[in-house]
This record gives C-alpha cells, sequence and structure tokens, in this order.
C-alpha cells in the first residue's frame, strides 16, 4: 500500500539558526518563510520544524512552557500560521516537533506541581522522597549532573532526565496523557501533517526505579531504566486511537536505545503506533571513553554492520528513517566523509547517495545539502549548546579528561556544530542575519553558501536535488528490497535494491585511495542513475566515488 510518507524526502528546520528575517540574530518563522521557494526548488516534501513553541530557552526550545504559543524570538502565531499556508501553497508538508516526555520548570503545570503535596497538579510529574538524605538513586542526567533536583519547599526531588529546566512528566497520570492528546489534536485541526516525537521512548520509566551501573565515576545509567519502559506501546497505542489514526500524518518517534525487536513494536505495520522510529546505532559507535565524546574514527565495517541491520531486519515490517545528522549531531561530511577543501564535494554526494538510495524515507538536515561542516570552535566561549558545556566541565573537572582533550571532542562531536547559521551567500554573516547572530557563523561560508551551489551545475546542492528527483521517478528507490553486497570489505560500502525484475547496484568508496570494485561488470541494460564522478574507470572506484545504476536483476 501506497503512504505519502514513504515516497517523502523530508528537511529538518533548526528555526534559531535558518534564516532571521528582522536582524535580531535569531531565525524566526517569517525567515523560513522568506526561503520556502528555496526548498521547493530542492524538491523537497516535507520540513520537519524544530520546536517553536513558547519556551525560557534553555535547552534552545525543547523546554516548553506553552504548548499552544509561539516563542516571541521566532515570531507570533500569525506568523507561523502564515508559513504553513504557504508551505502548503508549494506543495510542502509541515511536521512539528512533539516534546512530552517532559516540559519546562515554567511552565504552568509544574509551577503548580511545585506548590504543594496536595496540589492537583502535583502527579504531574515525578516526584520521590530522598534516601539517607540524598537523592533517590543514583542517576546522572543527560546534560551532566544528578537526573534529581531537590525542592527545598516540600522536601522531595524530582526527575529531570535532562536539565533540571527539564522536569519529567507523569505519563502513568491519565490525565497527563489526556492533556498531551488534547494539545496534539489542537495541532492537527490546525492542519499540520505530523509529529517527530522527541525521545518518546524515554516517556514509561522503570517504577522501581533502581540504581543504574555507574559509569565514569560519577552517575548511575539511567537508560536502562527510563528507555522503552513498560508501558511505552500501551500509551502510544492509546495516543494513536485518541488523535493519530484520526488525520492522515506522519509520525516519527525519537527512540533511544531501542532495538530492532522494539523498533517493530513502535513503527510496525499493524501495531497501530508510530509510522517509524530514529534508531541511533550507526551515530554512537565509538570508543565511548568519555561517554558520547569520542572522537574516534568509526571502521567502516562497524557502521554498514549498524546500518545494513536496520535495513534487513525491518523489511516487511516496520519502515526505516534514514539520516546522517540532525540537530543533535555534528556534520555528515565531517564526520562520516572528508571535509578537506579536495574531497569535501565529493564525499558529501558519495554519503549522499550512500543514503537515498536505501529504503526508508531519507532526512536533509539544514546544510547538509550544501556539504556544510563542523564549526570546530577554538574557545569554549564560542559554544551555546548546554550539553557541551556541562560536558566540558564535569569531565574536566573531575579528572576524567584535559582540556585539550575534551575541546578536541567538542570540535567533532558538539551538537553546536549542526546549529550554526545556515550558509545563504557571502554577505556579512552568510545572509543569516544583519544583525549580531546568537552563535557564530561558520568560516567558510565564502566558499559553501546556498547562492554559489544553486548557480554552480556541479554543485553538492544540485546532486541532492537530483537524488530527490531519481527517488519520485523511481519507484524501485522506495519500494525496492535491500540486499547487502561486499561485507567484508574494509573500504566500500555496496549493496542492491530488488524491485519487479530491476536492480539498482549502488557501490561508494568510503576512503581518499582508488579501490578495486567489479560490481558494474557485465550488467545487463545497465543505466547510471547517479555517480559524483563523470569519468569513472574500469574495476576500480576513485576517491569518494559513488555510483548508483539501474539494471536487470
Amino acid at each position: 500500500m501506497k503512504q505519502w510518507w514513504k515516497e517523502s524526502v523530508v528537511y529538518q528546520i533548526y528555526p534559531r539558526s535558518f534564516a532571521d528575517s528582522n536582524g535580531d540574530g535569531i531565525g524566526d518563522l517569517n525567515g523560513i518563510t522568506e526561503h520556502l521557494d528555496y526548498l521547493q526548488d530542492l524538491g523537497v516534501d516535507v520540513i520537519w520544524l524544530s520546536p517553536v513553541y513558547q519556551s525560557p530557552n534553555d535547552d534552545n526550545g525543547y523546554d516548553i512552557s506553552d504548548y499552544q504559543a509561539i516563542m516571541s524570538d521566532f515570531g507570533t502565531m500569525e506568523d507561523y500560521d502564515r508559513m504553513l499556508s504557504e508551505a502548503h501553497k508549494r506543495g510542502i508538508k509541515i511536521v512539528m516537533d512533539l516534546v512530552v516526555n517532559h516540559t519546562s520548570d515554567e511552565h504552568q503545570w509544574f509551577v503548580e506541581s511545585k506548590k504543594s503535596k496536595e496540589n492537583q497538579y502535583r502527579d504531574y510529574y515525578i516526584w520521590k522522597e530522598g534516601k539517607n538524605c540524598k537523592e533517590p538513586n543514583n542517576w546522572g542526567g543527560c546534560f551532566g549532573g544528578s537526573a534529581w533536583e531537590y525542592d527545598k519547599e516540600t522536601d522531595m526531588y524530582f526527575l529531570h532526565c535532562f536539565s533540571k529546566k527539564q522536569p519529567d512528566l507523569n505519563w502513568e497520570n491519565q490525565k497527563v496523557r489526556k492533556e498531551v492528546f488534547d494539545m496534539m489534536s489542537w495541532w492537527c485541526e490546525k492542519g499540520i501533517d505530523g509529529f517527530r516525537m522527541d525521545v518518546i521512548s524515554m516517556i514509561s520509566k522503570d517504577p522501581a526505579f533502581p540504581d543504574g551501573e555507574v559509569r565514569n565515576g560519577l552517575y548511575g545509567d539511567n537508560g536502562p531504566f527510563v528507555c522503552n519502559g513498560p508501558h511505552v506501546h500501551e500509551y502510544l497505542r492509546e495516543m494513536n486511537q485518541e488523535v493519530l489514526s484520526k488525520y492522515d500524518i506522519m509520525t516519527v518517534g525519537e527512540a533511544a536505545g531501542v532495538t530492532i525487536e522494539e523498533a517493530k513494536k513502535y513503527a510496525g505495520e499493524t501495531t497501530g503506533e508510530l509510522n517509524m522510529v530514529f534508531q541511533f546505532e550507526h551515530v554512537e559507535l565509538g570508543d565511548h571513553r568519555i561517554g558520547k565524546w569520542s572522537a574516534k574514527e568509526v571502521p567502516l565495517k562497524d557502521l554498514r554492520g549498524a546500518m545494513n541491520r536496520w535495513q534487513i531486519n525491518l523489511e516487511g515490517t516496520a519502515w526505516n528513517s534514514l539520516f546522517w545528522d540532525n540537530h543533535d549531531q555534528p556534520r555528515a561530511v565531517s564526520r562520516f566523509g572528508d571535509d578537506s577543501p579536495m574531497y569535501r564535494e565529493v564525499s558529501a554526494k558519495m554519503l549522499a547517495t550512500c543514503l537515498h538510495m536505501m529504503k526508508g524515507t531519507p532526512y536533509i538536515y539544514q546544510g547538509e545539502e550544501l556539504g556544510m561542516t563542523n564549526a570546530y570552535f577554538s574557545k569554549l566561549e564560542d559554544y551555546r549548546d548546554i550539553e557541551s558545556i556541562n560536558a566540558f566541565h564535569e569531565y574536566t573537572e573531575n579528572g576524567l579528561a584535559g582540556k585539550e582533550e575534551m575541546m578536541n571532542c567538542l570540535k567533532e562531536i558538539s551538537r553546536d556544530n549542526a546549529r550554526t547559521p545556515m550558509q545563504w551567500n557571502t554577505k556579512e554573516n552568510a545572509g543569516f542575519t544583519t544583525g549580531t547572530p546568537w552563535i557564530k557563523v561558520n568560516k567558510n561560508y565564502l566558499e559553501i553558501n546556498a547562492e554559489a551551489e544553486m548557480a554552480e551545475e556541479d554543485s553538492v546542492y544540485h546532486y541532492y536535488k537530483k537524488l530527490i528527483r531519481l527517488r519520485k521517478e523511481n519507484e524501485i528507490m522506495v519500494q525496492g528490497r535491500f540486499a547487502p553486497l561486499l561485507e567484508e570489505d574494509d573500504h566500500i560500502y555496496a549493496y542492491e535494491r530488488l524491485w519487479e525484475g530491476k536492480k539498482i547496484v549502488v557501490a561508494c568508496n568510503f576512503t581518499k585511495e582508488v579501490q578495486a570494485c567489479d560490481l558494474f561488470q557485465g550488467l545487463v541494460d545497465g543505466k547510471e542513475l547517479i555517480s559524483n564522478y563523470k569519468e569513472h574507470k574500469s574495476g576500480v572506484l576513485q576517491p569518494y566515488e559513488a555510483i548508483a545504476v539501474l539494471c536487470k536483476a
């Protein structure tokens, strides 16, 4: 059965960094509206909009104080409605970011919840008594420190898996679930086209709240007890019944810690929960000596193994989401490709080929289509991300890493690498703003920008545009079965897609050396769909070369 979200290509916008229309240095809704023609030209079908709700902005909008209002930094609800209308006029759908594992501590529910143990909103959040004059357990928060914050007035602790300004909602409370479902329905009635659900796998906690395994000698790992909890599927089926099933919308859940078997429950064709999930196995590879802060190069065998497992094991039962980067990840070309001037463009195209030819819905993060790179900030004061700044202090002050080592890790892994302003042109601040940008613009905007790439036929931009067009023209790219090739090769990622007597053979060289490859010898009625080289050499792949050929199976 055809479903529009399977055939779509999604473009993620991080509003704060996309386009500033009023010169205050912060991207906004009107800035997005002004650039919808750009996205229409690129050919994307869906915009996933990171949060624009009212927020104190402790975690760049992922701490929401009012789900039915717009953050003043971004504009007004009238601006939002205009953007939605203009996007729809261009055939572009809008998917909102749904953040309902937690709220801001400035949300009215939490303000009330703190007032007393008897308050009607007390049970909207997770409150626990301390143990031996300490926290209820040893859990660490994802942004450093304890996952528990003490409230002096009521002599209890509340749970916050992220910042202390992001208290976790208590989904065991039916009233909470109804509040969330009513809010979702309100947005659906407004005409949005779906939800990306932030850390949705965390809404059900282990009721025992046991201590976790201590990591790095500081705090216990809460992952096994807050991810994929005992009632998460029950809650999502209820959400589907009460809201999702009533609208023709797209849903994708951010599912930290999800296994393939769990993913089949979240996004199974018949389970009545979500359309697909984001899993992070391929972007979490590394040595993890100091948590996620590892700048170690990932062997191709490991990367391919992770991605192939999801392709093969979800076949026929659930749908894949395909991505290299997003607002929480470093730039793809810097991490998985080669962002040197010599190889940046060709390796960015190679990565795009590798991903877009797979089975699933492809996601493009803003600037990825230009081959934007990591910022490589050299000073801590240049960073804005709460996770990065807190990690630097926690790891260096506790003797787990030296300052130089942590700065190198931030350069490679920090989320701020993805959050530098969109590079539109060669004007001051890359055309992002006429004011002072909230975070520094990447210095390479004179070489890497949308205006230049739209004018250059052989650019990364036009390559992405062609990939998107090919997807619309070749049903095999959507429906074809995935089959791995060259699984033991240390340098080449290869696979084929099979559909109705045809196949696409894909081969991608992940190195800057020439690699032997004979996959394209003797193909029957072979037609090259796309390649990042104009001239090929027989029996080899050139540095970062990618080729996709359509032929008879």
